[in-house]
């Protein structure tokens, strides 16, 4: 029998467990910790050392990085550009840098009453709206016995944990169920946005080092890992958009959510052809399914038996939407198949070994012409460019590659056939 006491040692673990389980779902900018402000972390003797430091489980150059070579630092002073007035004005605002929706992804804009003295809104993005806000972490994150899941505790954003760090990204870099680059928001003028998570991680600079110090404290894996989990995610994400966003009550969905280029082209372009993941037929307006698209080459290698249910459910979304029928029951399913197949790439030993076999997947993809949006060729291009670095042969096959990125490089006069042309004389 369980005595009474250990019963109510078993309810307070759970519920820690679930209070950290909830922390970490919570981004920095909804949480509850204040946001003291880049300056609290930019002493010399904190994370403002001009050069690294060995003598330290950290670099502590981390904000000389960043303000210096970190994009996100920049975030909120492109709010000052021709182009964002231009936006601005025709989205009816006084301008862009005080507009809450512009804010909302090019600053850490908390709430006014979770800004700490030292906080500055044209930070940008800054260490806190990444890392959580410092309020009770600050005081202790350095001492020798704080461990890392203490700092998450006290509320600072677990980074290191893949679901977490792509739930952050894509939060902006796509949207969620708060913020989205809306289609009124693009017919302003804002850019369509790009995303995958490796890829973006690599082009900004590191501020830290995945060392065993790193591996022993935190989460890690390999970038082949990093992107097979990031895409998972990224798929979650469309899911959650669409279930959030896609029916508004208009007219017209939120067509953000859509394949732009099914409408953006010149009427004498006449490209459609049929596509065997939608089944949809000519004039079809169909969604944005990029989040998707490098989910087959994954899952023949980690859980070949889920290929055919991926497909139907995917095909399924794309008919439920076209016929205005029940799009949740269809968001479930696809949702309960990407639990399978994220259990199934975490459970995958090795995945890295298996880079061979997904480049030559997403190959063979574009070679039998299956890459027909822009937004699909983005990624595909972004996957084999890690993938030849995995498997070594980026250099042997770099003008190639080149030849992939020239061909994504403007979508207003990307060729599929052209696309296609090139991966068929791949010499792998």
């Amino acid at each position: 029998m369980i005595k009474p006491g250990l019963v109510v040692y078993m309810l307070l673990v759970t519920s820690l467990l679930l209070t950290s389980a909830m922390q970490a779902e919570t981004l920095p900018q909804h949480a509850e910790e204040a946001h003291l402000g880049v300056a609290t972390c930019a002493s010399s003797v904190c994370h403002g050392s001009v050069r690294p430091r060995s003598s330290s489980s950290v670099l502590q150059n981390e904000y000389v990085v960043w303000s210096r070579l970190d994009s996100h630092r920049n975030a909120y002073n492109i709010l000052f550009s021709e182009e964002s007035r231009w936006i601005a004005k025709n989205l009816g605002l006084e301008n862009a840098h005080e507009a809450e929706v512009c804010l909302d992804c090019h600053a850490d804009n908390v709430a006014h009453e979770k800004r700490g003295d030292r906080f500055q809104i044209n930070d940008g993005v800054g260490c806190e709206g990444c890392h959580g806000g410092a309020e009770r972490y600050l005081a202790s994150h350095t001492d020798p016995g704080q461990t890392h899941q203490d700092n998450i505790d006290a509320g600072m954003y677990p980074t290191d944990r893949i679901e977490d760090r792509a739930k952050l990204c894509l939060s902006c870099h796509l949207g969620d169920d708060q913020k989205i680059a809306s289609h009124e928001i693009m017919g302003a003028g804002h850019p369509r946005l790009s995303f995958e998570l490796d890829t973006f991680d690599v082009l900004q600079p590191a501020h830290y080092t995945l060392d065993d110090d790193y591996k022993t404290k935190k989460w890690s894996a390999d970038h082949v890992t990093v992107w097979a989990l990031g895409q998972v995610e990224a798929g979650y994400q469309t899911l959650r958009l669409i279930e959030s966003h896609l029916s508004n009550g208009k007219l017209f969905p939120e067509l953000s959510l859509f394949d732009c280029h099914a409408c953006h082209h010149s009427m004498s372009d006449l490209r459609w052809q049929p596509q065997r993941l939608t089944g949809l037929p000519p004039g079809s307006v169909r969604l944005n399914d990029s989040s998707f698209a490098m989910l087959f080459p994954i899952a023949r290698v980690v859980a070949p038996s889920q290929v055919a249910k991926l497909e139907e459910q995917i095909k399924q979304l794309h008919r439920v939407v076209v016929e205005k029928e029940d799009v949740k029951k269809s968001v479930r399913a696809l949702n309960d198949t990407l639990d399978t197949l994220k259990a199934s790439v975490k459970k995958f030993d090795k995945l890295f070994d298996k880079s061979k076999s997904l480049l030559g997947d997403v190959v063979a993809i574009g070679r039998a012409g299956e890459v027909q949006d822009y937004v699909e060729a983005e990624q595909a291009v972004m996957a084999i460019d890690l993938l030849m670095r995995a498997t070594g042969e980026h250099e042997l096959h770099k003008k190639w590659v080149d030849q992939l990125y020239a061909a994504v490089e403007d979508e207003d006069t990307f060729d599929p056939y052209s696309f296609a042309d090139i991966m068929q004389s791949a010499t792998f």
